[in-house]
C-alpha cells in the first residue's frame, strides 16, 4: 500500500511538472506571436501628437528601436521601444527588433532630452536581444548597452517600463531600468533565450522547451523574483487576440505606475531606482576555505 502511494505521488509530481512546462512554453510562444502588438501598435492607441525622433547624430538611424515625443493623457512624454516589424521586409529593416549600438545611442539621446525638459519616460520592451553581429561588436555594443543602463539610472524624471513581448538579456535591460517595471502576463523576460540556454547546457537548441521550464522567464516568476513590479492582464488568448483591449489594460497600468512614480520627490525617486536594481539577485561570498556561501 505504501509503495502504491509513493508511486501515485511520483506520477502526480511528474504530471504537474509536465503541465507547468507546457504553461511556460505557451507563454514563450505567445510572447513571440507574429500578430502580437508591438511598440508602434501601442503608440497608435495610447498617444496623440506623436513625433518620432530619428538617428543617433553619430552613425545612423537604427529602426529596431523607436524613440518619440508624444502626448499621453494631456502631458508630454518621451517614449522608447523596440520594434520588430510585421513582414519579412520590415523585419529585415528593423533587424527583428535587435538594436545596434546606434539604437541605444539614440535611446540615450531621448533620455537626455527627457531630463532637459522634465518629461516622463515610458519604455516598451520587446526584443530577442541586442544584435550579436560582428559589426555591432566592432562599434561597441556592450559598452553602449552599459551607457544606456547608466543613463536610465541617472535620470531624475519618472520612468515606467513595460515588457510587452520578449525581454531578451541586456538588449532589453538597456531600456528597462525604471521606477516601475510592468510586464504583460504572456510576455517573457530573461537573461538568455530558451534556445541560447539549451545550446549552452545541452549543445542542442532543440531543447529550448526544457530550458525555458528550467529558468522560467514568465511574468509570474519574474514577479516572485522581484524583477518586475506588476503583471498586466491581457485579453483572453493573448494580446494578439484584441490589440485595442490589450492597449486599454496596459494604459491603466501605466497611468497608475506613472502617478506613483511622480508622487516621489526627484532625488528620492532616482536613489530608490538605483537601489532597487542593485538589490536584485543573490550574492555569494567565499569563506576562508574558498567555498561559496549565500
Amino acid at each position: 500500500m505504501v509503495r502504491v502511494s509513493d508511486e501515485v505521488r511520483r506520477l502526480r509530481k511528474r504530471f504537474e511538472a509536465r503541465a507547468e512546462e507546457s504553461q511556460v512554453w505557451e507563454a514563450v510562444q505567445l510572447a513571440r506571436h507574429g500578430d502580437r502588438p508591438y511598440t508602434l501598435d501601442y503608440a497608435e492607441r495610447l498617444f496623440s501628437d506623436a513625433f518620432e525622433l530619428r538617428g543617433d547624430r553619430a552613425f545612423s538611424d537604427d529602426e529596431a528601436l523607436i524613440t518619440m515625443l508624444a502626448r499621453y493623457h494631456g502631458q508630454t512624454v518621451v517614449a522608447i521601444g523596440h520594434q520588430k516589424g510585421r513582414d519579412l521586409s520590415e523585419r529585415t529593416r528593423r533587424m527583428f527588433g535587435m538594436p545596434h549600438p546606434e539604437g541605444y545611442r539614440k535611446a540615450i539621446r531621448a533620455v537626455e532630452l527627457a531630463e532637459r525638459f522634465r518629461y516622463p519616460i515610458l519604455t516598451f520592451v520587446d526584443t530577442p536581444g541586442a544584435y550579436p553581429g560582428v559589426n555591432a561588436e566592432e562599434r561597441g555594443q556592450a559598452g553602449m548597452i552599459a551607457r544606456s543602463i547608466l543613463a536610465f539610472c541617472q535620470v531624475s524624471v519618472p520612468v515606467v517600463c513595460s515588457v510587452i513581448g520578449e525581454g531578451g538579456s541586456g538588449g532589453a535591460l538597456a531600456i528597462a531600468v525604471g521606477d516601475r517595471v510592468l510586464m504583460q502576463e504572456n510576455a517573457i523576460y530573461s537573461v538568455i533565450s530558451p534556445e541560447g540556454c539549451a545550446a549552452i547546457l545541452w549543445k542542442d537548441s532543440g531543447q529550448a522547451r526544457k530550458a525555458a521550464y528550467a529558468f522560467r522567464p514568465t511574468a509570474g516568476a519574474c514577479l516572485d523574483l522581484g524583477v518586475i513590479d506588476a503583471i498586466v492582464e491581457e485579453p483572453k488568448g493573448g494580446a494578439h487576440e484584441d490589440a485595442d483591449q490589450a492597449a486599454r489594460l496596459l494604459d491603466q497600468a501605466i497611468r497608475l505606475a506613472l502617478l506613483e512614480a511622480e508622487a516621489i520627490p526627484a532625488a528620492e525617486r532616482r536613489a530608490a531606482r538605483r537601489a532597487k536594481f542593485r538589490q536584485m539577485g543573490v550574492w555569494g561570498v567565499a569563506d576562508e576555505d574558498g567555498a561559496d556561501t549565500l
